[in-house]
């Protein structure tokens, strides 16, 4: 069956970010005041499998091995048909 992943990565808490630090400035100077911003980056992807669960497991291999640092990143996965 083929399933549809929605993949977000993102810095795990207490990690310096600073590409969200620059933005965050940047949004000051133009007159905007936020009080954090995050960066994220989220994968979609298409793909075979026999069940949602074993989609999940597929998907979860693929960041643990090449999408996500564990040390540094946080990530979640929704899986849809």
């Amino acid at each position: 069956m083929l399933y549809r992943a929605e993949i977000t990565i993102k810095l795990k808490h207490g990690m310096l970010d600073p590409e969200a630090t620059t933005i965050k400035s940047a949004l000051k100077h133009l007159g905007y005041d936020c009080q954090s911003v995050k960066q994220a980056a989220v994968y979609e992807l298409e793909l075979t499998a026999d069940s949602r669960e074993n989609a999940t497991d597929i998907v979860n291999g693929m960041c643990q091995r090449l999408l996500a640092n564990p040390i540094i990143h946080d990530y979640d996965i929704r899986i849809t048909k």
